[in-house]
């Protein structure tokens, strides 16, 4: 059947509250809630293979160890299983801590509540939850029952509950608290509702020191989350004796809502809130206590619950409930702390290089672009922020790049990697490991062999044939203003060259040795740095340089990295990386370098069988790149 044209013809608009003087818009949340995970009953129920008795154990233990002090267990008139676990809970020493509030619920049927309170024997803090709905679509077609009958029944099984808890001297040992749910609450008469509760309080006599619990479920989201808070406020501001009421929040999720109707109802002044981790409940579910609680942190308040270890905390959920925790869930799924976008990652980088130049430490301020919370606080690690695909940029390439090789690019380097990281993505159809990117820039850049250079040994010196500085008396002659010369020796495709040249440093001297054996290449930038934690196996800092270069007369430009303990010899080794690119051509098949006996002759090959590449790149113009690759390869004669 299609769907309707009208829909109002079948569905009609939820009928909101008139609450003109609402107050909790200008309410903010910061203290958190009393928590009630009902994982191991709500939760439970639902699952389509409901958890066995080891792996209900197991679970409470983690929801104790998360800090979980209200806990509902079972449903023990519903089952043996249910009302044995929760008997085993009791009777086992240090199963269930001094502060923890066992939790069990029934229905208004005597019967049922005499097998719960059975359950609860030798417990040393309890809560009997009991519901009953209040809905007239619950009470004409469920229960076919009106208002007064079921009022009366509230209270008739609420007096009844008190008899055999805080009433029976034999459990005196139990600390009794009662909860009461007017189920279906979002869909009731709320002066109905009110009425109903009005009279179970009465029945219960409860006190400031030990509260009754109102739960005011959302058993079906009815409507948008503002008209829930404004049901609840209307509650918190019309029952009697205040203090004396715990107003408890149990929103499903049936619109998508239940994280902002639970907290927009806690601005409208509710103390309590029940739901399961990761949202797992009837239909679309309960309420998401991770999304609520880390919700909070991210504003500055602690709520009370530890998830700093989230990824053990999903394993056992996910195991218990037999169902995947979504990839997109919030703070939770494997994704949410990922950025495949290039734009978000280049944010993300520089956000936590920011922290590092001002020294964040884990307290600092925490800012960075697209990362509401710092990963680390939830056990989640810097690696798996930043995920390369064919959609990445430069930016999370350079990401990857930085935390695995403490290698912080320039930004030229990073365009021209990120070409290379998008061929092979678009050639393998999928994303990159940090360990596959790492092997290309690698690969790219000769970091661990230069295929065709080395340098076998090289002295800088000062270049004293030009004038010196006019000596001052009593001083030594200054060197500041003269060129530096490079001697040494140079291997290229095995075969060892001495070289010889004069510039205003390290690297233009040995650009210019590099001239006498025809290889002609300008530098065109140049940076450095310290690598973080980048010491060698003698526990000696390493550099970094990186170096681009290139041939006179073209367009053509290559980068080149070197890394070595001594930052002079680091920025020769990445002079020779690029130059060992500028002479590359297909892979395999490498034109050796030779040298001509013909005095002073210099020959031009055939290159007509290369196929020109810069740092693994297919070189943009077939024509310039011949030309670099014929200017570089030029055969020399004499050392």
């Amino acid at each position: 059947m299609p769907m309707l044209k009208d829909p109002s013809t079948k569905y009609k608009a939820f009928k909101p509250l008139n609450l003109p003087d609402r107050q909790w818009p200008n309410k903010t949340l910061n203290k958190p809630p009393r928590w009630l995970s009902t994982d191991l009953r709500d939760g439970n129920q639902s699952l389509v293979d409901p958890m066995d008795g080891e792996q209900k154990w197991r679970y409470f233990e983690m929801l104790v160890k998360l800090g979980y002090k209200e806990i509902e267990v079972s449903f023990p008139s519903a089952s043996q299983t249910d009302f044995d676990f929760t008997q085993k809970l009791i009777n086992t020493p240090g199963a269930c801590p001094d502060d923890v509030w066992i939790q069990v619920l029934s229905p208004c049927r005597k019967e049922f509540i005499r097998r719960t309170v059975d359950s609860l024997k030798g417990a040393r803090k309890a809560i009997l939850h009991l519901y009953l709905a209040t809905s007239p679509c619950f009470q004409q077609i469920v229960f076919n029952m009106d208002n007064a009958q079921t009022k009366a029944l509230a209270v008739e099984c609420t007096k009844y509950a008190r008899s055999i808890t805080k009433d029976d001297p034999s459990t005196a040992g139990t600390e009794w608290t009662y909860e009461f749910s007017p189920e279906t609450f979002s869909d009731s008469n709320p002066d109905f509702a009110l009425e109903v509760c009005e009279a179970v309080k009465a029945a219960w006599e409860p006190s400031a020191e030990n509260p009754i619990i109102f739960n005011l479920p959302a058993t079906v989201e009815m409507a948008t989350p503002n008209v829930y808070a404004d049901q609840i406020e209307y509650f918190c501001r019309n029952i009697s004796e205040r203090e004396k009421v715990c107003v408890s929040l149990h929103p499903h999720n049936d619109r998508g809502c239940a994280v902002a109707a639970a907290e927009l109802a806690q601005m409208a002044g509710a103390d309590r809130v029940e739901g399961t981790l990761f949202g797992n409940g009837e239909r679309t579910g309960n309420v998401d206590l991770v999304t609520l609680g880390l919700n909070l942190y991210t504003q500055g308040v602690h709520p009370n619950v530890d998830f700093s270890d989230l990824p053990g905390i999903i394993d056992v959920v996910e195991r218990s409930n037999k169902i995947p925790v979504h990839d997109r869930a919030p703070y939770g799924g494997k994704l949410v702390v990922c950025a495949f976008s290039g734009s978000h990652q280049d944010a993300i980088k520089k956000g936590f290089q920011k922290r590092i130049v001002e020294g964040a430490d884990d307290n600092s301020h925490w800012q960075v672009p697209y990362l509401p919370l710092d990963p680390q606080d939830i056990g989640r690690t810097y690696e798996a922020i930043i995920r390369v695909n064919s959609q990445s940029g430069k930016g999370g390439v350079a990401w990857i790049i930085l935390r695995e090789l403490g290698l912080d690019l320039p930004r030229g380097l990073q365009v021209a990697f990120s070409k290379i990281i998008q061929n092979e993505t678009d050639n393998l159809g999928r994303e990159l490991l940090p360990g596959e990117i790492c092997k290309l820039f690698k690969d790219a850049y000769h970091l661990e062999k230069n295929p065709r250079f080395a340098l076998i040994d090289y002295d800088i010196v000062t270049d004293r044939s030009g004038s010196p500085m006019p000596q001052e008396a009593g001083k030594a002659v200054s060197s500041k203003s003269l060129r530096r010369n490079f001697s040494g020796i140079i291997e290229i495709d095995g075969q060892q060259h001495r070289i010889q040249g004069v510039g205003n440093g390290a690297i233009s001297s040995l650009a210019n040795a590099l001239k006498s054996l025809g290889i002609d290449l300008d530098v065109v930038e140049y940076q450095e740095h310290a690598i973080g934690e980048g010491k060698n196996k003698e526990g000696r800092q390493r550099a970094a340089s990186y170096i681009q270069l290139v041939a006179p007369g073209t367009n053509q430009k290559v980068w080149g990295v070197g890394i070595h303990e001594d930052v002079v010899q680091a920025s020769l080794i990445a002079l020779l990386s690029a130059a060992s690119s500028f002479l590359s051509s297909r892979p395999g098949t490498p034109l050796p370098f030779e040298k001509r006996s013909s005095a002073g002759a210099t020959l031009s090959p055939d290159f007509s069988s290369l196929n020109g590449k810069v740092n693994g790149q297919p070189a943009s113009n077939s024509d310039a790149t011949t030309s670099v690759v014929a200017n570089l390869e030029k055969q020399v004669n004499g050392d």
